[in-house]
């Protein structure tokens, strides 16, 4: 071969190694998913496609207050509910910029709903979600550009459902726990608050 014809075939390799380098620099990350995660066939339905890179990104706005993450239609539901009752202990904003809201009456036996929103990084976050599936039997899908994992189950001692949400995305946690109080579009309504 001609030392021509073989510096002209040594550049086209060299453009193809470099495009495919570049390429591959453009796939998008993992998306933040339970390994052992399946959702159903509605969950599957309802769940958002990942955005594309042309898509415009919501602005996060970190939450300081327990009423304002909510709708009006739920703040309607809660409405009779306390709001942080000392006896619940700490809540509303932390020094550590978490939030917890404590929906409930200390009278009451069972009846209630705590949400803590917290920072939590991608890897912390996976390892959570990942052991409730494997552990406790979470199911998981991927709503909203982030990850959410609930679960709900009988109380122990009184005829009522308890259960759990957690919803994942940019690096935000938001968890909720309840018992015998969970109004309809809770968790979507802190979402829509925050990625505005």
């Amino acid at each position: 071969m001609r030392p021509a014809r073989r510096l002209r075939v040594g550049i086209a390799a060299a453009i193809l190694i470099m495009g495919a380098a570049v390429l591959a620099g453009c796939l998008p990350d993992e998306a933040l998913v339970p390994r052992a995660a399946s959702p159903t066939a509605s969950e599957s339905a309802t769940a958002e496609p990942t955005p594309s890179a042309t898509s415009t990104t919501p602005v996060m706005t970190l939450p300081k207050d327990c009423r304002e993450i909510l709708s009006p239609a739920i703040l309607a539901e809660l409405d009779g509910v306390p709001l942080n009752d000392p006896a619940f202990g700490e809540s509303g904003l932390l020094a550590d910029g978490t939030l917890r809201c404590n929906w409930g009456d200390p009278a009451a036996d069972t009846t209630g709903l705590i949400t803590t929103i917290e920072p939590m990084r991608h890897g912390e976050a996976l390892d959570m979600l990942n052991a409730l599936v494997a552990d406790e039997g979470f199911s998981c899908y991927t709503p909203d550009d982030g990850t959410r994992c609930e679960k709900s189950w009988p109380n122990e001692q009184y005829p009522v459902t308890d259960g759990r949400t957690l919803f994942w995305r940019d690096g935000l946690l938001i968890d909720t726990r309840y018992s015998n109080l969970a109004p309809s579009g809770y968790t979507s309504a802190i979402i829509a608050a925050i990625w505005r």
